[in-house]
């Protein structure tokens, strides 16, 4: 057997892997907790500090809850099961290999984005801004006049829940 014709089963496997991945992402698209619900209604459509946002986005053999890959951002929203020792030890070990891919991962609990909407918000925004202080260009002079170019004040910022 020729060496193209051994690889063929390696592809297809990872073709049928990467299908699998985006199939369970749509599924989880269709089942999302209140809070997903809630934070993805802030999030979408560039309504964070201008800022793009998937929502059950696949990175690295992994589905995000909510990825900014421009800005290299993962956002995670834990439910009670998260706070399992298992559960604690498996979320470890998906945040070092979403890191790995280059992306920094932010987790907050399902009850901090319900009880307090806009302190997650804020964090995520001041982790945005800190990076990327103007995610688009200001408009020039003359440009844009009857739109704002402040954004909202920050509310008291919640920590994100600490991924180590």
């Amino acid at each position: 057997m020729s060496a193209p014709q051994r690889a063929l089963p390696s592809s297809l496997s990872r073709l049928r892997e990467r299908a699998g991945v985006r199939a369970h992402a749509r599924n989880l698209r269709t089942t999302s907790t209140d809070a997903e619900r809630l934070l993805w209604g802030r999030l979408r459509d560039r309504r964070l500090a201008g800022f793009k946002f998937r929502r059950q986005h696949p990175v690295a053999r992994h589905i995000a809850d909510f990825a900014c890959p421009e800005a290299g951002l993962i956002v995670e929203l834990d439910g009670g099961q998260h706070f399992e020792p298992d559960a604690l030890d498996a979320d470890q070990r998906r945040t070092r290999t979403l890191e790995a891919a280059g992306f920094t991962v932010l987790r907050f609990d399902n009850r901090q984005m319900l009880q307090e909407p806009e302190a997650v918000l804020a964090s995520i925004r001041q982790w945005l801004l800190d990076r990327f202080p103007h995610p688009s260009p200001l408009p020039q002079a003359g440009e844009g006049a009857s739109h704002s170019t402040s954004l909202p004040p920050l509310a008291l910022a919640v920590k994100p829940r600490s991924s180590t």
